[in-house]
């Protein structure tokens, strides 16, 4: 039985994708950073009938809190096949602007959704390399893109400027090409993802459905050993191949 971690899985996208993992045969730890929500989204699970699911507290800001969710799961299991970097937010209150937001917002966004995958998956990579196949996904936006952001042609031009979240986003893409590169003469299969904009907290309910997003971020972490890797998806932009230039 293959094994998966989500960070963030307590809600929105990353409880959608851990659903779909289950279903699909995975055993699936839920990374939350509150242990009793965690502990709630895997009651929910189970109630469901998806048992191969527990919690790992895990604040992804926080070096304590991520080594001790990895010895958690060192406890469990040698092998970890997938990891999905799921955790996130958006780092301020709207607008969100280059000009108007502050310092602190910026830092929080960064310290979460780039500094806080990478803590992630340093933390994890020992258990990944044991795997025949190891998926890393990290939750990206079409927001996060330099090419569709400074494009006026792109639909979303003149409302999808939220520089805060974009800018860690742009960064966190940046962060997956280069970690696809080191692992590139490895099985390693590393993407960013965009699940397109989803019904959730996080975008105060607009968008589309969980099941949806949660689909696109599961159809890369289980692609073969010919899918790619180092590469950004957002196929509500390219549905034909979902592929996006950086």
């Amino acid at each position: 039985m293959k094994k998966a971690l989500i960070t963030g899985a307590n809600k929105g996208i990353g409880f959608g994708t851990a659903r779909l993992l289950l279903q699909n045969g995975f055993y699936v730890y839920i990374g939350s950073r509150n242990v009793q929500n965690g502990v709630n989204a895997v009651e929910k699970l189970k109630a469901e009938g998806l048992n191969n699911v527990e919690v790992i507290q895990m604040d992804v800001t926080d070096e304590s809190s991520v080594q001790k969710g990895r010895e958690h799961v060192g406890k469990r299991t040698d092998v970890l096949d997938v990891l999905i970097n799921n955790a996130g937010i958006n780092g301020g209150n709207s607008p969100y602007t280059a000009l108007e937001a502050k310092s602190g917002e910026f830092q929080a966004a960064f310290d979460t959704n780039v500094i806080g995958t990478a803590r992630v998956t340093n933390a994890l990579i020992d258990l990944l390399r044991k795997s025949d196949e190891p998926r890393i996904v990290n939750l990206s936006t079409s927001v996060g893109s330099l090419t569709l952001q400074s494009d006026p042609k792109w639909q979303a031009y003149d409302y999808a400027k939220y520089a805060v979240y974009a800018a860690s986003k742009a960064a966190l893409n940046m962060y997956t090409i280069h970690l696809a590169y080191e692992l590139r003469d490895t099985k390693f299969k590393v993407n960013a993802v965009c699940p397109g904009l989803t019904a959730t907290d996080f975008t105060f309910g607009h968008g589309g459905d969980v099941e949806t997003a949660a689909k696109r971020v599961v159809k890369y972490a289980t692609i073969g050993e010919d899918g790619p890797t180092g590469k950004f998806f957002s196929e509500e932009t390219n549905p034909e191949t979902g592929i996006v230039s950086w």
